[in-house]
C-alpha cells in the first residue's frame, strides 16, 4: 500500500466554508443556498441525538469480521463539522450490495484501474482488493477519513491490500491516470464538485481514450451525469447506475 501526503496542505474548514458558500451561490443562487445550509446543519443535529447514533451501529459486522474501523459509528463530531462543507456525510458501502455490482457489472476486472473518489475510511477500496483489479486508488480530502483507511488497508487479512494507493485532497485537482478505469461513487460530492470532476474526466478521456465505467452509488444527483456527452448509461437499477464511455 502507498499513500500520498496531505499535499493540499492541512485542511482549513474556514476555507472550505467559504468555497462551498461561493459555489452554491454561483449554482443555486442565495435563498437556495440559505435552505440547503439549514437542510444540512438540522441532519447533522438530528445526527447527534441518541437514537441516531445508536443507528450508526449497524453496519460493525463488516469490522467485526475483518479488525478494521470502516464503519460510520466511530466519525468523531469534528469531522462530522467537516464533512458540513467538504461533501456529503460519510457512508460505508455494505458488502453485500458491493459484490451484487461487481456482478452486474461482467467485466474483466484485471483490464481496470479501480478509482473511489471519497473513498472516506476506505471499505470500498477493501472490498475492491477481493477483485483482480490492476491496482486501486482512494482520494479523501478530510484527513481524518484518510488516516482512518491507511489504518484499514494496513490491517486488512484479505484481498489485495498491498495494490491501493492513498490521495488526501480536493477531488476537483485529482488527476486520472492513463489507463482504463473503473470509476466508484458513493454519492460523495455536492453537485458543484460533481460538475468539475466531469469536466476533468471529459478532458482526460478526450486527450487519451480509453476504457471507462462510471459506477455511481445512490445516484442522487444522475441528472448532471446523464447530461455529460462523453457518457452513455448502460444500466443500473434504483441503488446505482452504470455509465460508459461514449466518446
Amino acid at each position: 500500500m502507498t499513500s500520498t501526503s496531505e499535499q493540499q496542505g492541512r485542511f482549513h474548514l474556514g476555507r472550505t466554508a467559504a468555497i462551498w458558500f461561493r459555489d452554491s451561490f454561483e449554482y443555486r443562487g442565495f435563498w437556495r443556498t440559505a435552505g440547503l445550509f439549514l437542510e444540512r446543519l438540522f441532519e447533522f443535529v438530528r445526527e447527534l441525538t441518541p437514537a441516531r447514533r445508536q443507528l450508526r451501529y449497524g453496519d460493525l459486522q463488516f469490522d467485526f469480521d475483518h479488525r478494521v474501523d470502516t464503519t460510520w459509528s466511530n466519525v468523531g463530531i469534528k469531522t462530522r463539522i467537516r464533512e458540513l462543507f467538504a461533501g456529503e456525510p460519510y457512508q460505508p458501502i455494505e458488502a453485500d450490495q458491493f459484490h451484487d455490482m461487481m456482478q452486474a457489472l461482467a467485466i474483466d476486472y484485471g483490464k481496470y484501474t479501480f478509482i473511489d473518489l471519497g473513498s472516506g475510511k476506505g471499505r470500498a477500496l477493501l472490498l475492491a482488493s477481493e477483485y483482480p483489479f490492476r491496482r486501486m486508488i482512494g482520494a479523501e480530502i478530510i484527513p481524518e477519513l484518510h488516516r482512518a483507511a491507511e489504518k484499514n488497508i494496513q490491517n486488512y487479512q484479505s484481498g489485495k491490500s498491498e495494490q491501493i494507493s492513498l490521495w488526501c485532497g480536493d477531488a476537483r485537482d485529482f488527476e486520472f491516470p492513463d489507463e482504463p478505469i473503473l470509476l466508484y461513487l458513493f454519492n460523495p460530492f455536492f453537485e458543484p464538485v460533481l460538475q468539475k470532476v466531469l469536466r476533468n474526466l471529459e478532458l482526460s478521456l478526450r486527450a487519451r481514450p480509453r476504457g471507462f465505467i462510471l459506477l455511481y452509488v445512490n445516484p442522487t444527483a444522475e441528472h448532471l451525469v446523464a447530461r455529460a456527452s462523453f457518457l452513455r448509461k448502460t444500466g443500473g437499477t434504483h441503488q446505482f447506475s452504470v455509465f460508459r464511455n461514449g466518446l
